[in-house]
């Protein structure tokens, strides 16, 4: 059965003639609701359905985890708030990804809105030059720029991971 599209989530598509930062926040905005799109319309034993084994891959941990990406890169990299991890734990390093029955979609969507909303006040006040004042765990600095293109990157990984599981889930495709 495939589920009928709404697109009821805005996506902007980037524009072809627009300056480095703004070209760069389009398409990370632009990947993020590409993101909720995949999950749109689904209850949250759907989003909870596995990509394929032995993946622990799934829909609303994708979410989860990006999540916790929006935090780490620009409340602990670029701010240096020492944020702690939301789902992570010192016995699940990958919670965010491990979902059970009592995680929903609609926490896990006010969560990672929210981490994006204070993403984007954090980067508002910082150049693509600016250097960010925490360090990754990898003990390196990063400019905003560096990570923008990382969040690119990393959403567009991910969403392809979201259209193979949602085309399992019921079919859908495209989006």
């Amino acid at each position: 059965m495939t589920t009928e599209r709404t697109d009821s989530i805005p996506r902007v598509d980037p524009s072809t003639t627009s300056g480095e930062r703004e070209a760069l926040e389009q398409w990370l905005d632009w990947h993020r609701a590409t993101l909720a799109r995949k999950c749109e319309g689904l209850d949250d034993a759907q989003l909870r359905t596995l990509s394929a084994a032995p993946s622990d891959l799934n829909l609303l941990g994708l979410v989860r985890h990006m999540a916790e990406v929006e935090r780490g890169w620009f409340r602990n990299v670029l701010a240096g708030e020492k944020a702690a991890w939301i789902y992570a734990t010192d016995e699940d390093n990958d919670r965010d990804i491990h979902v059970t029955d009592e995680d929903t979609y609609d926490e896990a969507y006010a969560t990672w809105q929210a981490e994006i909303a204070h993403a984007n006040a954090l980067a508002a006040g910082h150049g693509l030059d600016d250097i960010g004042v925490g360090k990754h765990r990898g003990g390196k600095t990063y400019n905003l720029r560096w990570i923008y293109l990382h969040m690119i990157e990393e959403y567009a990984r991910h969403n392809g991971h979201a259209d193979l599981i949602r085309e399992r889930v019921d079919g859908a495709t495209g989006y």
